[in-house]
């Protein structure tokens, strides 16, 4: 019998997360025109789209997926040796630049915050370099202003929401006695009044039920946001620009969310060199690419972890959203695995990489059992499904904490 998990106080509960509970979830390149927003996805993608120098040359939002980078993955498909690889990857959108009153719809502002409503997540680009060749659409380079008047933008577009939507429960509360109409209605006052008052929807203290009824909005200032710093390569490369205290002392005061430097003048100049040569000249300029980070904070920022399935076959990674189960987990790869779920067998990753094999891990004691109620963790888990067929789950972690889990599953 494996040894039972040891008795501990139980964890905190999480906070409810905002947004949509799946794991098809993508995030969207955001900011004022001509701040490096097409650059950025083109070196993110490898894809060649327009980028000229002139407001509003992305009119409808480019869409791709770019593969996570994990060494896990790469550990488990050297060790297999599989006949199919499939990784992780990050949907992202380039959506075209919003201007000042874009909420009204000046420039194209009503088809774009509607492209920024569709995706889950928000990567925004704030320009931090000065180029007279590259006009900016408010003539100077102040990366604050950007981020208030794309905040505002935002803002004031859910406000409208909010306000319209207030008027449609009114009219039915006047058609009907139905108490979660009063209890929506208050929710939206509430939202409302959060919302007037400067302060984005996602930075709000919001209880489990309020989130429910929020996440049926798709509010735009509820999706999470990285913000991406462009400045040019010497700035980088010396780690030191006159705008960055100004952005983070900003970002500090609205949420704190993760800042990013980079630099896209350096990555499109890496994307247009081999393998070989890119790594030549990172050592010789001492410098790196932000792109891996780039991507898996924007992975992590939208609520998504995941984990591999692992044999000769294939090496597979599962999306599945933070806060999920161990038998929706299971339920990923196929709903009999989640309906015949019986128990997680949890190890550190450590302990599976130095010893080799399940069996080892096994023999020296260091696992646990975990029920139904196991919340998966953003750690490395092996599957068991069905007679004579053996998978290995291992499970993506974005914390320091790793761990080996297995997941019984009982097939008919």
């Amino acid at each position: 019998m494996p040894p039972k998990a040891a008795k501990s106080k139980e964890a905190p509960a999480e906070r409810p997360i905002l947004g949509r509970f799946s794991s098809h979830l993508k995030i969207g390149i955001v900011g004022l025109p001509n701040v490096g927003k097409s650059t950025l996805f083109n070196t993110l993608t490898k894809l060649s789209i327009p980028a000229e120098n002139f407001p509003f040359c992305t009119i409808e939002p480019n869409e791709a997926r770019v593969n996570i980078p994990d060494e896990r993955f790469e550990w488990l498909c050297q060790l297999f040796k599989p006949k199919s690889e499939v990784s992780a990857f990050l949907e992202i959108h380039d959506i075209a630049g919003l201007v000042r009153g874009a909420h009204q719809g000046q420039g194209l502002g009503n088809s774009f915050l509607s492209h920024i409503r569709a995706v889950d997540g928000i990567f925004h680009v704030l320009r931090a370099f000065e180029d007279p060749d590259i006009i900016h659409v408010d003539d100077t380079v102040d990366p604050v202003r950007d981020l208030e008047i794309i905040s505002e933008e935002l803002r004031l577009k859910d406000i409208e929401f909010m306000k319209g939507k207030i008027e449609d429960l009114e009219k039915s509360m006047k058609r009907s006695n139905d108490k979660l109409l009063k209890i929506e209605h208050e929710c939206c006052e509430r939202v409302k009044a959060h919302l007037e008052e400067g302060k984005d929807v996602r930075l709000g203290d919001w209880k489990t039920a309020e989130v429910e009824i929020l996440n049926t909005f798709q509010l735009l200032t509820a999706k999470p946001v990285v913000y991406l710093v462009n400045m040019n390569e010497k700035d980088y490369q010396r780690k030191k620009n006159k705008f960055l205290p100004k952005i983070h002392a900003w970002v500090q005061e609205h949420g704190g969310e993760a800042i990013i430097p980079f630099s896209c003048a350096l990555e499109r100049n890496l994307t247009d060199l081999s393998p070989d040569e890119a790594a030549k000249y990172c050592e010789d300029n001492k410098v790196q690419s932000a792109l891996p980070k780039i991507i898996k904070t924007g992975f992590s920022a939208i609520n998504l972890i995941y984990f591999f399935t692992a044999g000769p076959d294939e090496v597979k990674c599962w999306q599945i959203r933070r806060q999920t189960k161990a038998p929706q987990a299971a339920g990923a790869i196929h709903t009999d695995f989640e309906r015949g779920f019986i128990c997680a067998e949890v190890m550190k990753f450590e302990d599976l990489k130095e010893l080799g094999s399940e069996s080892a891990v096994k023999a020296a004691g260091k696992y646990r059992q975990e029920g139904k109620t196991y919340v998966t963790q953003s750690s490395f888990h092996s599957l068991r499904t069905g007679v004579g067929r053996k998978n290995v789950l291992y499970f993506k972690n974005t914390t320091n904490r790793l761990h080996y889990n297995k997941i019984q599953i009982q097939t008919t």
